[in-house]
């Protein structure tokens, strides 16, 4: 262990912010600062352990979209664990399906063993600066902690003052996966073990490799631990090695949280829910970034124990994850997006051989980062686990409308920031190419109508002219002639015959049914023969003519509930507040928070979700993307602002709507006071205020904006890109500044108190 004296350690960049030191000075707040708000908020978001933490499902986590790390008490008394996993690392036999021949693979853990038994913990997750820090008090004494994980570098930082002794445990590099394993599988070697590393090779090429280094700064001590995962020429212990000599700035770590915050607001009385919401944004920033892979079931952790999850699905779970980052005006965290721009070509191995046309796409599932579902490569005989399957055959699967769900949800991040070239490049030549799958197995009926064979809703049923498939194929039909508009191109005129002629849903008297002659007749915690109403929007409650079928369809499905799983009751709030029902929209939610959920699936007290065993981090994502769809709302043709708030206050800023706009707004006992919203891109803008009276539309410097009354409580604003608009009571003057709304009662803080 080097030792390093005091003015050396000073100088050294990690340390620029005195974060190592803990002098006074060093934890001074700056004298210039945007509205400290925000920091307020997101400081009572923290979460804090009084009791130790036992495993990955209770414990604190850290992640910078690469590395994670999950922080708790091993079996033995004496020791903690910190659990390192990485997003990049898999293996890479793809001659098997992705689940086991491209599997996440565990990497390890630190272990930081203590002179004592853990007696007590007083430990604080900072959302702010995306610190653990804390103490651990023993049978022989106490031990004080700060640890990150550095937003730029990805390496773990851990400081430490007292006596305690660093280890490093690997985990078998194998697949924890247990369906469907190949009798002729094989895990990877046993790594090269050496004095500060650990270096894993892989059968198939390359691997990863796990370093650390402990440095001595007077009574303190600095760990760093880094991995580097390479394939197929490295292991990467080079670049592990060289990563973990450098002290990188901390200062430049907290820089990038504390802006990261500052992009959108959200307060609400109920500070259970805020909380929550908030660090449902911090866990999204650790999962994911637009440079990094897309989500997997465990994000960029691996759960001790591992489990069967082992890769990315596409039948759901990624779908709902993302929704959040589009309107907390994050961007910067969409992963899917950027994963088929770089990608999309190996989407042509979903797609059965006697349909790889060169105009054909699908997408299977479980997947890797790249879009591999594994199995052989082009021009060889592709098992039926390896692609979506014939429709009409018994090669189906419930896995022929992933894509065109995959790619609403690149749609509707496109509506939210405008920019061209998601459009160019990625949504419309991949949605063409998913429909194209499709058209080969629409068939004319005699009613002249266009029926599709038997396929499978998701997890439910088989069924022919499935409803799942039909929402999925007329959405797509549907938008592809107006992104071909955008673009200035000509329509295949395929789209609209398929608009204007596919089979309407199958009904009865519970509203639509699962396809034809299949009803649902018990509980189902897939909505996937919902998606017409949610997130499609075919039809919507804003049209009278829609009511009846919505009610009666949402009505008989959350009927029954025996089944439900976490991610299932954020899709009855979400669609309750469509439904314009704010509290039912929040007893929905409230339902997964307060911890009711029942049998195998269970929010946890660190907000990560469980079914079984298994790590699934959808479920709190998507809740708190339900908490937004309580104060914000829209379509790319209107904008709803506090649509269905179960609160008589609340306060909102830089929300991003579609049409590329950001929305401040406050409500003050059930009255909304006023509505800042800027536009991105010049997109014609019509709000539905909620505001009482006569208005006043100003712009930013006070001066009277032109506006048109088009319906009683929806106006018409013409901004150009840049511009912003102020809506409020006429010849008022309020405050526009965001607020920390006071909380309605006392709430505890998420974590284990």
């Amino acid at each position: 262990m080097a030792d390093v004296s005091r003015r050396t350690f000073l100088g050294a960049a990690a340390l620029t912010s005195g974060w190592v030191v803990g002098e006074p000075a060093a934890w001074a707040e700056p004298e210039s600062r945007k509205d400290r708000v925000y920091e307020q908020i997101v400081a009572d978001a923290r979460m804090v352990w009084r009791r130790v933490p036992t495993g990955w499902d209770n414990s604190p986590f850290l992640g910078n979209g690469f590395l994670g790390v999950q922080v708790y008490q091993g079996p033995e008394p004496n020791v903690l664990r910190f659990m390192l996993s990485h997003s990049l690392v898999q293996d890479q036999r793809a001659q098997w399906e992705a689940a086991v021949g491209l599997s996440r693979l565990p990497i390890g853990f630190l272990t930081l063993t203590l002179p004592g038994a853990v007696t007590a913990v007083d430990w604080t997750l900072d959302l702010w600066n995306a610190e653990l820090k804390g103490t651990v008090t023993t049978t022989q004494g106490s031990l004080k902690f700060e640890a990150l994980v550095h937003n730029e570098s990805g390496v773990l930082l851990v400081s430490t003052t007292g006596d305690a002794q660093w280890g490093f445990t690997p985990l078998p590099s194998h697949t924890t996966r247990q369906i469907r394993i190949p009798p002729e599988y094989v895990g990877n070697p046993t790594p090269a073990i050496g004095p500060n590393y650990v270096e894993q090779p892989l059968i198939a090429g390359g691997g990863y490799s796990t370093a650390w280094q402990e440095r001595q700064f007077g009574t303190r001590k600095l760990l760093t631990a880094a991995v580097h995962y390479g394939y197929p020429n490295s292991t990467g212990l080079a670049e592990a090695l060289a990563k973990v000599k450098v002290l990188p700035n901390v200062a430049s770590h907290r820089a990038w949280w504390n802006a990261y915050y500052t992009r959108s607001l959200v307060s609400v009385p109920d500070k259970w829910v805020q909380r929550f919401y908030w660090i449902q944004l911090y866990k999204m920033a650790c999962a994911t970034r637009r440079n990094a892979p897309v989500v997997t079931e465990w994000g960029p952790w691996f759960p001790d124990g591992g489990g069967s999850w082992t890769a990315v699905w596409w039948n759901l779970n990624v779908q709902v994850s993302y929704p959040l980052v589009n309107g907390s005006n994050h961007p910067e965290l969409d992963a899917v997006t950027e994963t088929f721009r770089r990608y999309h070509e190996n989407l042509a191995f979903s797609v059965p051989p006697d349909y790889r046309d060169g105009k054909t796409y699908a997408l299977a599932h479980p997947g890797d980062r790249t879009l591999r579902s594994g199995g052989p490569k082009l021009g060889s005989q592709i098992p039926d686990h390896a692609t979506v399957g014939r429709p009409g055959t018994t090669t189906k699967t419930d896995q022929t409308g992933n894509l065109i769900w995959a790619m609403h949800g690149v749609w509707v991040s496109y509506q939210h920031t405008r920019e061209r070239w998601v459009l160019q490049d990625v949504l419309f030549p991949i949605l063409t190419k998913a429909l194209n799958f499709y058209l080969h197995f629409l068939t004319e009926g005699s009613d002249g109508k266009l029926h599709l064979p038997l396929t499978r809703s998701p997890e439910v049923a088989d069924a022919s002219d499935c409803t799942y498939d039909l929402s999925l194929i007329r959405w797509a039909a549907g938008i592809l002639p107006k992104l071909a508009e955008e673009l200035r191109v000509e329509p295949d005129p395929r789209w609209r015959d398929v608009a204007t002629r596919l089979v309407p849903y199958h009904e009865n008297e519970t509203g639509v049914m699962i396809g034809d002659g299949v009803a649902l007749t018990a509980s189902h915690r897939h909505f996937s023969h919902m998606l017409w109403m949610h997130p499609l929007r075919e039809k919507t409650w804003d049209n009278p003519a829609d009511r009846d079928i919505i009610k009666r369809t949402f009505d008989h499905w959350s009927s029954m509930r025996s089944a439900w799983a976490g991610y299932s009751y954020p899709a009855a709030s979400t669609m309750s507040s469509m439904m314009g029902q704010p509290e039912q929209a929040l007893a929905y939610l409230r339902h997964l928070l307060d911890g009711n959920v029942i049998g195998i699936a269970k929010l946890m007290p660190n907000t990560m979700y469980k079914e079984g065993s298994n790590l699934a981090i959808e479920s709190p994502l998507t809740a708190a993307q339900s908490v937004l769809d309580m104060v914000i709302d829209s379509d790319p043709d209107l904008v709803k602002v506090f649509p269905a708030l179960p609160w008589p206050d609340a306060s909102i800023a830089g929300l991003r709507t579609q049409g590329a706009f950001e929305v401040d707004a406050s409500r003050r006992a059930g009255r909304t006071e006023w509505i800042r919203i800027r536009s991105c891109a010049g997109a014609p803008l019509s709000l539905r205020h909620g505001l009482s009276g006569e208005l006043d539309v100003r712009d930013e410097r006070g001066r009277r904006l032109p506006w048109r009354e088009t319906s009683p409580g929806t106006i018409a604003i013409r901004l150009r890109r840049g511009e912003t608009a102020v809506v409020t009571p006429r010849g008022s003057r309020p405050d526009l500044r965001p607020r920390d709304v006071p909380a309605a009662s006392a709430a505890p803080q998420w974590g284990m108190a």
